[in-house]
């Protein structure tokens, strides 16, 4: 290797190089040239060409020669003696040796194969030709046509062209009209190329397509599918799974299987939908009463009654009565049977993610959901999803019901979780908030108390709870580093506004309102990190005194 190394050649021009490669490349399929090989097993066997050729080829390194007795006299080369004295020069005098596609002068097509075995078999002349001239020619053109692409692939920045594989650019010269003729009229050619993008151990030629992400949300459709339908699933490999995202036609099932609604057997879990359905039809018939002369619950339907509208005004399906009805029973039933919280405004957020990922599973992929009339939907269908969002929500609010007892004491303590974990993470941006009076309590309890959900687009807070439903340890931790992350994304942006009022102003309305799954799973990726450096290690940065 250090012998190849030290002679090799300077890399020339591109019509050196291709002429060059031209006349190897005919006098090796004529024959001419003592290759080492018959001409048979040069067509049979590429690799016989690359060993046993003494010849100059493009993209390899010059074989060895002598040197003259100047240079092993002195150890000097001239400038002018070709040889390359750094490993970059000689990594440049290689460079096309990983193009796509510098080895199809090599292989020569089935028909040409056919007439040479033809012509070994018959027995050519005296001289050992055994291969037309109007053959050897057409594999010379070939090569060069072949480098001339290569180098215009590498001068031409590639664009996404979604109708070929094959970047090329899209003006050609006469010559190269002349040479993609005769490149056509071989037949074969364009398997061959692709028998080359398969050799092992080289740079793949990686298919340009406009269905690449359909291509690969199917692929997680499938996986998906072959989980769902185990007759025990894998509850670790669906948390896993489900993690990066949950796809649209699998979420309403998954989110079931998550929030432990629907047991991990599939033979049980019609059995459990039911009866599940069926014991919240009878908490409805049992303790929703409008008109009970309870006075804490004639409070609680009231604040109920008064919290719904202002859900999401913007978006008529919830201005709806049928709706809005739904979301006071799932609200005050879960409230009468959690005494020690009962109902707190930001809890009506939260049944808005999944009354929407079972409503979507009820209805077609197109159908407009914000437009969309709950009259025209079947009342089994409607209570259906009623009873699924109660349940679900339930299991969802267990992990952080102490943030909805009195005085709400976990989401204090979250609070000021978060107001440490900056002070650690960026103490700039930290210090810029004090110094304008902006107490963490003033923005973000509204983040613990909705989970983000008043700071998100719908889309973007059903994507993210994807994830938190995924949480192998509740989502209640992680959710702090989701926040922590939260703020430090508009870190620029806050460190800009000089007074209370304008960082106030920008942290209760922040432009998240074109965000898509993108960007949450930006703030997720950098949640994670966040809590894998400083979940287990809450003391490591503190000072000491």
């Amino acid at each position: 290797m250090d012998n190849n190394v030290e002679h090799a050649p300077e890399k020339t021009p591109t019509a050196t190089v291709t002429t060059g490669a031209a006349a190897a490349a005919a006098e090796v399929i004529s024959g001419t040239r003592n290759a080492g090989a018959t001409p048979v097993n040069i067509l049979a066997n590429n690799s016989t060409f690359w060993k046993n050729s003494g010849r100059r080829v493009p993209g390899r390194p010059s074989p060895k020669r002598d040197l003259p007795p100047e240079v092993v006299a002195t150890g000097h080369r001239g400038a002018g003696s070709g040889m390359v004295s750094t490993f970059r020069d000689y990594q440049q005098s290689v460079s096309d040796a990983w193009d796509t596609g510098d080895d199809e002068f090599c292989i020569i097509s089935s028909t040409e194969a056919a007439a040479a075995a033809a012509a070994a078999a018959a027995g050519a002349g005296a001289d050992g030709t055994r291969i037309s001239r109007q053959m050897s020619q057409t594999a010379a053109l070939n090569v060069i046509e072949t480098h001339s692409r290569s180098n215009q692939n590498h001068n031409t920045p590639r664009a996404n062209d979604c109708g070929s594989a094959d970047l090329t650019s899209s003006t050609r010269s006469t010559p190269e009209e002349n040479r993609e003729e005769r490149r056509r009229s071989l037949p074969d050619s364009n398997e061959n190329r692709s028998r080359l993008r398969n050799y092992p151990g080289r740079p793949q030629l990686q298919k340009i397509s406009c269905n690449s992400q359909d291509g690969e949300y199917e692929t997680k459709i499938e996986k998906f599918q072959v989980l769902l339908d185990s007759p025990q699933l894998d509850l670790v490999a669906l948390k896993k799974l489900s993690w990066s995202g949950v796809p649209r036609k699998m979420r309403a099932v998954s989110w079931r299987l998550l929030s432990k609604y629907l047991p991990p057997s599939s033979e049980r879990r019609m059995a459990v939908l039911e009866s599940k359905r069926q014991g919240y039809h009878d908490l409805r018939h049992n303790y929703f009463r409008v008109d009970s002369q309870d006075e804490t619950q004639q409070d609680t339907y009231r604040q109920i009654h008064i919290d719904v509208p202002r859900m999401n005004p913007q978006i008529p399906l919830f201005q709806q009565q049928l709706v809005q009805e739904m979301f006071e029973r799932v609200l005050f039933i879960w409230a009468i049977r959690h005494p020690a919280s009962g109902y707190v405004q930001g809890i009506n957020d939260l049944v808005t993610p999944f009354f929407i990922v079972f409503l979507q599973e009820a209805l077609t992929p197109n159908t407009d959901l914000e437009k969309f009339d709950m009259s025209t939907l079947a009342e089994e269908t409607r209570n259906i999803i009623e009873a699924d969002s109660f349940w679900c929500l339930s299991k969802f609010l267990d992990c952080i019901q102490d943030n909805y007892i009195f005085a709400q004491l976990g989401i204090q303590e979250k609070v000021n979780q978060l107001k440490d974990l900056i002070q650690r993470i960026d103490v700039n941006l930290h210090r810029h908030l004090q110094t304008h009076g902006v107490d963490y309590l003033q923005f973000s309890f509204r983040w613990m108390n909705n989970l983000l959900t008043r700071e998100l687009p719908l889309h973007c807070t059903i994507r993210l709870w994807d994830t938190y439903l995924a949480e192998s340890d509740g989502f209640a931790l992680f959710h702090l580093y989701v926040c922590a992350a939260f703020l430090l994304h508009w870190k620029e942006q806050l460190m800009q506004q000089n007074d209370f009022q304008g960082l106030m102003l920008l942290l209760q309305n922040l432009p998240t309102h074109n965000w898509s799954d993108r960007q949450i799973n930006v703030l997720l990726a950098e949640a994670f990190r966040l809590k894998f450096t400083y979940a287990d290690a809450p003391k490591h940065l503190e000072t000491k005194s």
